[in-house]
């Protein structure tokens, strides 16, 4: 049932056309992300937020860029026959052509990264498959724009729409894909890991134009040289008075003028060098920078972060660094499994369409240099566990064959 009135079109308006005495910041945003009743209403508004912030407040910039490369690591298809058995043949081959086609840049760069910049920042990730014109293959995948696929609850079911300029497209059809970022039943479409940081990256951005207008006044350190005229002579006229102390100022004046670097002046003690500038100019910096660190570090905490994988790391030592990143990659992976689910699908169509009868899975490469070691002493235990399975009896020839060419 749709409510009596909708106070979206008054809210915008409002949002359009602020108050003179709002706050200047307030007012570029508006202007920046170009707010419209329908965006209000379907609440686009969130998603362009997110981006104008991504693109304007660097340590939120760098959390969404950290995030996507660590989740679009390098993978690739392996194919599975339907006894579970790995295939080399023909799919294999198949499957190799359909990652070349996917990571070619195109119109939206490099699929994995594109999916996975959008799916932190705005918080979910869709698009369109396309086959090519003989049918037999999957041309390529089509990303939508976040900010206009909404959830339609007026026919009394939740459907998913992509509304255009011209008229509403029903996403609910077989060649749409949809991911949201820890979406639920509270939140359908997702949540931007930046849905937590817009008022402190307001008051971030905030505390460094006030630091920039109060350096700007306070320009850069002076001297004051100040020099109190001689005492007048006896029977001395005005003229002879005024023409002595100014030729003493003059010469006063170039001799530091004239001063290098490693000179010293040399005057009488009635000349005296006052500093201008902000009293205290040491504590006010350092109370400035203890703030904006604190500020930095709520971003960060905000997306899920830990400060020292964006470079500001205080004094961390190398084990409690490798226990953080453990616990940055493992997020890293439960994000990944989607986007294997979904590299899956999209084989799985292109498998289809050429009328090869096998499965797939896709594997993403999350090693480092420094895990080498420990991932070798890994794989050695694996190996010995399928070699002790198979002198104990417990499995024949056959399966320890194939678990161990799982471990390749």
């Amino acid at each position: 049932m749709k409510p009596a009135s909708n106070p979206a079109p008054a809210l915008a308006a409002g949002a359009k056309l602020p108050p003179p005495g709002s706050l200047r910041s307030a007012d570029r945003l508006t202007r920046s992300l170009l707010l419209s009743p329908d965006d209000l209403r379907r609440g686009g508004y969130r998603t362009r937020l997110y981006r104008f912030i991504a693109d304007t407040v660097p340590v939120a910039s760098a959390c969404i860029w950290t995030w996507a490369r660590l989740a679009a690591a390098p993978g690739r298809f392996r194919a599975i026959g339907r006894d579970g058995s790995v295939e080399n043949g023909r799919a294999q081959e198949r499957l190799d052509d359909l990652i070349e086609r996917l990571q070619t840049p195109g119109d939206g760069g490099d699929l994995l990264t594109a999916l996975s910049a959008g799916l932190f920042r705005d918080g979910m990730f869709g698009g369109i498959i396309t086959v090519d014109p003989t049918g037999s293959a999957l041309d390529r995948f089509v990303p939508l724009d976040a900010a206009r696929i909404v959830l339609d609850t007026e026919h009394g079911r939740r459907a998913l729409k992509y509304e255009t300029d011209r008229a509403d497209i029903s996403l609910d059809r077989p060649d749409f894909y949809f991911m949201p970022l820890g979406g639920g039943v509270d939140e359908p479409l997702g949540r931007s890991i930046l849905s937590t940081v817009p008022f402190v990256a307001f008051v971030e951005q905030q505390l460094v134009d006030d630091m920039r207008r109060s350096s700007h006044n306070a320009g850069f350190h002076r001297l004051h040289v100040k020099i109190t005229p001689p005492e007048r002579l006896a029977a001395e006229s005005d003229t002879a008075y005024i023409e002595r102390i100014n030729s003493y100022f003059d010469s006063t004046v170039g001799m530091i003028r004239s001063c290098e670097i490693d000179d010293n002046p040399v005057t009488w003690d009635n000349v005296a060098i006052d500093y201008i500038g902000p009293e205290n100019s040491r504590s006010v910096t350092n109370s400035w920078f203890f703030n904006h660190r604190a500020m930095i570090e709520e971003i960060c905490a905000g997306t899920n972060l830990a400060p020292f994988l964006l470079g500001y790391s205080y004094g961390a030592t190398t084990t409690w660094s490798s226990f953080k990143f453990d616990l940055i990659m493992r997020q890293v992976c439960s994000v990944q499994a989607e986007i294997a689910r979904f590299m899956e699908w999209l084989a799985a169509v292109d498998l289809a369409l050429a009328g090869i009868d096998s499965c797939c899975r896709w594997e993403f490469d999350n090693t480092f240099a420094y895990q080498a070691t420990d991932r070798a002493s890994v794989q050695t235990q694996q190996v010995n566990n399928v070699i002790r399975l198979f002198e104990a009896g417990l499995i024949d020839k056959k399966a320890a064959i194939e678990k161990a060419a799982c471990l390749l």
